[in-house]
């Protein structure tokens, strides 16, 4: 175990990709395609750009200078934006005070581009990959969150080490061996490289066998497992909070505010005992990499017996944000049962005046103020019964012997009945299939009424 723990802390080691705990002055620069087929048809610069900000907002210390749309045909190209508007832009941003940064709002640059923009603009710049992995790194909390990162950040270093040798054999005139080895620069740090992603994917598989265990502890337990996702910021950590009343939770109103797997307890209204998953937050246009790197997280989806979608009904983009969540899970090739029986949430809505879901078998709720939590929990009651197989039903038993307590322990007893006349209870309960298999089995004379 301890030699384990000296592995991750050497993978987890500090990465030169960081951008580092300092403070921050940014321009945020949106390119706005106006036309063809690089153009979004679902949203618009203001939201996108607006979408930027947020992301910047969420780190401490970083400010937001300026926010600036610039039009552009091809934002593939090398320098992003037509000449003229390129040097507009750069007039603009020497001009802001202390400026540090510009956050480009393209999904990745070239490493080669993000040199070339540097020099033009003497400060660094950021794409979204750079941004939300910042972002990732602030929040992670476990090893396995920190090691995703580290994942996430290899083909990054990639880029970068390819950049850096042609800038090099520029410089020099062909590229040199190393002392004899036989190896050149490149090859040497990319199979360092390799072996480093390769380090990562097995400590991240040891951590995935030792989740797959507790799963099949949990499993055996029979609580329902319930996962609650959504587009980043939807409020999916706040309604856990009003499902299960669990005081220690503490939502947070910023972009991926969860980032690890987190469970809670719950009960629904036949005092079932459930358990809440709370999963990452989703983003448009999430660099693909990283979704790549998080789908570990992600698994734990595939093993839940029902999914929450809650969607914050307030934003603007609430539609493009329900696109990107439903492609991100048909992605994960989740049982179609899963996708079929999903709950849809339309959460926020003590701030639209008489709001009414369009969509059919949605369910309006505020999760600050608890409206509609009554409807939502019933609706999950419904649906975990049939995912779960679980059934309720009344037995008859004798209270001397030993079957009450036995129910107790095994199934979720809902009402007892007692007659005290024979010396028997009439007791409702919600069973498993494998427990009611025991019961009948350890019980073979108790009557049972099914409903």
């Amino acid at each position: 175990e301890d030699v384990e723990e000296e592995e991750v802390e050497e993978l987890l080691g500090p990465s030169p990709l960081a951008v580092g705990p300092g403070a921050q002055r940014l321009a945020v620069v949106h390119p706005a395609v106006k036309w063809g087929p690089k153009k979004s048809p679902l949203t618009t610069a203001e939201l996108q750009i607006a979408e930027a900000v947020a992301l910047v907002d969420t780190l401490p210390n970083w400010t937001v200078l300026d926010k600036i749309i610039i039009p552009t045909k091809n934002p593939d190209k090398k320098f992003v934006f037509g000449k003229g508007n390129f040097q507009a832009l750069t007039e603009k941003i020497k001009k802001l005070p202390h400026v540090t940064a510009v956050f480009l709002n393209v999904e990745r640059i070239s490493s080669l581009t993000k040199k070339e923009l540097e020099d033009a603009w003497g400060v660094k710049v950021f794409d979204r990959y750079t941004v939300v992995l910042h972002i990732f790194r602030c929040n992670a909390r476990t090893k396995e969150a920190k090691l995703q990162i580290a994942l996430a950040e290899i083909p990054l270093l990639r880029s970068n080490l390819k950049n850096e040798v042609s800038r090099l054999d520029q410089q020099r005139g062909g590229s040199r061996y190393i002392m004899g080895s036989g190896e050149t620069f490149m090859e040497t740090q990319n199979r360092i490289l390799k072996e480093k992603e390769l380090k990562i994917r097995n400590a991240l598989e040891k951590l995935r066998r030792k989740r797959s265990l507790l799963r099949t502890q949990r499993r055996k337990r029979e609580f329902p497992i319930i996962s609650v996702m959504g587009y980043t910021n939807c409020g999916k950590t706040t309604l856990i909070k009003a499902l299960t009343g669990e005081a220690g939770l503490q939502p947070r109103d910023q972009l991926f505010a969860t980032l690890d797997i987190t469970a809670h307890a719950g009960y629904l209204p036949s005092h079932m005992a459930v358990i809440y998953v709370d999963t990452i937050g989703f983003l448009t246009d999430l660099p693909h990499n990283l979704v790549e790197s998080f789908s570990a997280t992600l698994e734990e989806v595939v093993y839940s017996d029902l999914i929450v979608h809650v969607r914050d009904i307030t934003h603007p983009e609430t539609i493009l944000q329900k696109a990107t969540v439903l492609s991100v899970l048909k992605n994960l090739n989740l049982p179609s049962r899963l996708l079929d029986s999903m709950v849809e949430v339309h959460n926020k809505v003590d701030l639209i005046e008489r709001y009414k879901p369009t969509e059919e078998n949605a369910l309006a709720i505020s999760a600050l103020r608890g409206h509609g939590l009554e409807e939502l929990k019933e609706e999950i009651e419904k649906k975990i019964l049939i995912a779960t197989g679980k059934k309720i039903l009344t037995v008859n038993v004798n209270l001397q012997g030993p079957q009450l307590s036995w129910l107790y322990k095994e199934a979720t007893v809902q009402e007892v009945e007692v007659m005290p006349e024979d010396g028997t209870a009439r007791v409702k309960v919600i069973i498993g299939n494998s427990a009611f298999g025991r019961y009948k089995s350890l019980f073979p004379n108790s009557k049972i009424f099914m409903p």
